[in-house]
């Protein structure tokens, strides 16, 4: 599943590709057909994210509320400037769907509009510049502006917002719960955003044992968890992945990056160069391999129907 980085970067592609332009709205698939035809037709005014929630605010003081869920995603394709909207969701893939028109120095004229639909395409949107397609979706519906901030109002806060009071409100909706800490971090009431693997590497940032009750953290480490969390997400929104782990732990030339600057080698900065997928992380689905701190072997178990990895001896209770 999409986790808070990706839905912040998907309502930054919709404000940078459609933001104060009239849109063609339409369902291909027809199981929205109901909830595109309040929409068609009118002018997305902004792109808003919080946690894993996408809202597209539209001027009839309208609301396209999605939620990607495990299966579904979004697609883009248009003229050169639609350039830098990819693809986002299942499969994780960014960067490696795009689609523009053929042509050189004019390729907005050669754009002759989207596509016939590829698939179950829930949701089309289609500007006269480009379009972008939805499928497999959790939700999918038109809602009010007062039906959005209803959905806010349920969700915890978003690292990615930060604002004041948040640390103190994520604090204390760990401690009045007895839930292991893993399993508070994934509740979108508790925090809005973190999915499998922020939570599997800001546990073991922190040196924090998954199965620690909610009620058991104290404030200091529940600020310093919600720190952690804001800048790596704050990093993924930037990068585009998930990189929980520095330079020094990255694979170069068949040496780490470690072992290259003991030898007096030059090691470039997080900034310069990304990390293999296996490099990124410090636990996330490494079980069964050594931890990169202490060499345990990393551990793996069902928590609430989702893969937990830690280490048992950086983490230990």
């Amino acid at each position: 599943m999409p986790e808070g980085h990706s839905v912040r970067r998907l309502a930054r592609q919709f404000g940078d590709v459609f933001a104060g332009r009239r849109l063609a709205v339409s369902s291909p698939q027809g199981r929205f057909s109901g909830g595109a035809a309040l929409l068609d037709g009118h002018t997305l005014l902004t792109a808003e994210a919080h946690g894993k929630h996408l809202f597209l605010h539209f001027d009839n003081s309208l609301v396209l509320h999605v939620h990607l869920g495990l299966y579904g995603a979004w697609s883009f394709g248009g003229d050169r400037t639609f350039t830098g909207a990819s693809s986002i969701g299942a499969p994780r893939r960014v960067g490696e769907q795009e689609a523009f028109a053929d042509g050189d120095d004019d390729a907005d004229a050669a754009y002759a509009g989207p596509p016939a639909p590829v698939g179950a395409v829930r949701v089309r949107l289609a500007s006269s510049h480009g379009w972008a397609d939805l499928r497999g979706a959790t939700t999918c519906e038109t809602i009010t502006a007062a039906e959005a901030e209803a959905v806010l109002a349920r969700l915890g806060p978003d690292p990615l917002r930060n604002r004041r009071g948040d640390a103190g409100r994520f604090a204390a909706n760990l401690q009045r719960r007895k839930t292991p800490l893993a399993a508070l971090l994934m509740d979108q009431k508790i925090i809005a955003g973190i999915g499998n693997v922020y939570r599997a590497e800001v546990l073991f940032r922190l040196r924090l044992h998954p199965w620690l009750p909610g009620s058991a953290v104290p404030d200091t480490a529940a600020r310093k968890l919600w720190r952690d969390v804001v800048a790596l997400m704050n990093d993924g929104v930037a990068d585009g992945r998930i990189i929980t782990t520095p330079p020094k732990y990255w694979t170069l030339d068949g040496t780490t990056a470690a072992k290259a600057a003991a030898a007096g080698l030059p090691v470039p900065a997080r900034s310069s160069s990304f990390p293999s997928r296996e490099d990124a992380h410090f636990v996330y689905k490494r079980h069964g391999l050594p931890c990169r701190v202490c060499r345990t072997v990393v551990l793996m178990a069902d928590l609430a129907g989702r893969n937990l990895y830690w280490c048992p001896t950086c983490q230990q209770e």
